[in-house]
């Protein structure tokens, strides 16, 4: 799984898509960042963090939509359907490079809480769990984004899936049961306030659980036909 880790962060950075999400990420950071602490007058950073989630409905798929369509248009799945490694393996691999992309990109964010701690006495235990939120939800979406990637041979369509998709989760508020599992905005709330909800953080597991082995049937069912 490590070789596939690195083999996909290579992908991410060797081309400009790993710029591209990092640049957009702090494109929108740098706008929040001015509004809060210079138009608000503003020194809680985890509202910058909380705030800066909203971009990810828009850059996550552009990590992964290119994820299996690509193989898939480009016919080098085959490669992938007779690899030597198992299916979970790349699937996870290919995973878990996006959430370290991720995180890379959230490594920035502690360039503005050193900014802010020039202006005077800035917590530092809420960011870090709104950071942690974070990235569940990140991983959330690639997930997701993973699974809806799995689906087509078309980046544009994996990619307007999952953002139509986030966008809808994105209202989904006070649902009970089933339902309750994709409201993952919803679920991000407590994550500023420095709370760490162990019902959130299972339900982010969940939802990632689900939509990772989702995107191992699909290809091991490819991989059968094949």
């Amino acid at each position: 799984m490590l070789a596939v880790i690195k083999k996909e962060i290579k992908s991410y950075f060797f081309t400009p898509v790993g710029y591209v999400f990092i640049a957009l990420f702090l494109i929108v950071v740098s706008l929040l960042f001015y509004i809060y602490t210079f138009a608000q007058q503003s020194l809680r950073f985890e509202y910058i963090v909380w705030d800066s989630t909203t971009v990810l409905s828009f850059i996550i798929p552009v990590l992964t939509m290119r994820m299996f369509a690509e193989e898939k248009k480009n016919g080098t799945d085959q490669l992938l359907m007779t690899s030597p490694r198992s299916i979970v393996k790349i699937v996870l691999g290919k995973f878990f490079a996006a959430t370290i992309v991720v995180i890379i990109s959230l490594m920035f964010l502690f360039v503005y809480y050193g900014i802010l701690r020039q202006f005077g006495d800035v917590s530092l235990i809420e960011p870090l769990v709104a950071m942690l939120g974070f990235v569940l939800l990140a991983m959330a979406y690639i997930a997701f984004g993973m699974f809806a990637s799995s689906l087509t041979e078309s980046q544009v369509i994996a990619g307007i899936v999952s953002i139509a998709f986030f966008l809808i989760v994105s209202f989904l508020q006070n649902y009970q049961g089933i339902i309750e599992m994709f409201s993952l905005v919803e679920m991000y709330q407590k994550f500023p306030q420095g709370i760490i909800s162990l019902k959130e953080v299972v339900g982010y597991c969940s939802f990632i659980l689900l939509f990772v082995l989702l995107t191992i049937i699909v290809l091991q069912r490819r991989k059968s036909v094949k």
